[in-house]
C-alpha cells in the first residue's frame, strides 16, 4: 500500500509561520504526498514552494467553525483558487445543520462548488458534534450538492475521525463521493484501516511518521 498517495500533509495551527509552511512543502516533496493543506494566507507560498511538482495545494475555507456567511465562504474559496489552490476543504455551518435548516447547508455547499468550478471540493462535517442520523443526513446533502469529497473533521473539535462515522458516511454516498478521514490519524495501522474501508484521502499532520511506519503524539488535523 503506497500510503503517501493518500496523504494531505497538513498544517493549520494559528501559530503556523511561513518557515513552517516551507518545511511542510519540503516534506511533501520529499515523500511525494498527494497534497498539502494550508490556511488561505499561505496558499501562494505553498504554490510557489511546490512549483514543478505533482503535489497539490488544498486550502481550508470557513475554518474551523464554519459559522461565517455563505458569501464570505464563496469569496474565500474563489480567492484561494485564484491564488493557485486546486482543492478546497470547506466547513459546513454546523449550527444550521443542528437546527434542521438543511436547505441552507445544501445550498451553501452548492454555491461554493459552483464558485470553484472544476476544482475539488471537500466538505467538512465536524462529526463530533453530530448524531449518527445527522451524519447520514449531511452526507446526503453533500452528495446532492455536488461535493467531490466528504470529510470527517477539522481536527479542532472535540474528536476526530472514527471508523464508525466513516462507515456511516460510506453507507450513504457509496462510491458517488469520495471520503477524507481527518483528525487523530497518527499511526500506520489506523491509516491502513481507513483505506481498507474505502477512504481515498487522509488529512494528517503526521504524514512523515505514517510513511516511515512509526507513531507520534503530535496532533493530527
Amino acid at each position: 500500500m503506497e500510503i503517501h498517495k493518500y496523504i494531505d500533509h497538513t498544517l493549520l495551527k494559528a501559530t503556523a509561520t511561513s518557515e513552517q509552511i516551507k518545511t511542510l512543502c519540503a516534506e511533501a516533496k520529499q515523500y511525494n504526498f498527494y497534497a498539502v493543506c494550508v490556511n488561505g494566507s499561505y496558499v501562494e507560498l505553498a504554490v510557489k514552494e511546490l512549483a514543478e511538482t505533482n503535489v497539490k495545494v488544498a486550502a481550508v475555507i470557513g475554518f474551523p467553525l464554519g459559522a461565517m456567511t455563505t458569501a464570505a465562504k464563496v469569496f474565500e474559496a474563489k480567492d484561494c483558487i485564484k491564488n493557485g489552490a486546486s482543492e478546497i476543504d470547506m466547513v459546513i455551518n454546523v449550527g444550521k445543520l443542528l437546527e434542521g435548516d438543511f436547505d441552507y447547508v445544501e445550498k451553501e455547499i452548492c454555491l461554493i462548488k459552483e464558485g470553484i468550478g472544476e476544482s475539488l471540493l471537500k466538505v467538512i462535517f465536524e462529526n463530533c458534534y453530530l448524531t449518527k442520523e445527522q451524519i447520514q443526513k449531511v452526507s446526503e446533502l453533500a452528495l446532492n450538492a455536488g461535493a467531490d469529497f466528504i470529510k470527517t473533521s477539522t481536527g479542532f473539535g472535540t474528536d476526530g475521525a472514527t471508523f464508525e462515522d466513516v462507515q456511516l458516511m460510506k453507507d450513504v454516498v457509496k462510491d458517488k463521493v469520495q471520503i477524507k478521514a481527518a483528525g487523530g490519524i497518527r499511526d500506520i495501522t489506523t491509516a491502513k484501516k481507513y483505506i481498507e474501508m474505502g477512504v481515498t484521502r487522509l488529512g494528517t499532520s503526521s504524514g512523515v511518521t505514517l510513511v516511515t511506519s512509526g507513531t507520534t503524539n503530535t496532533d493530527s488535523y
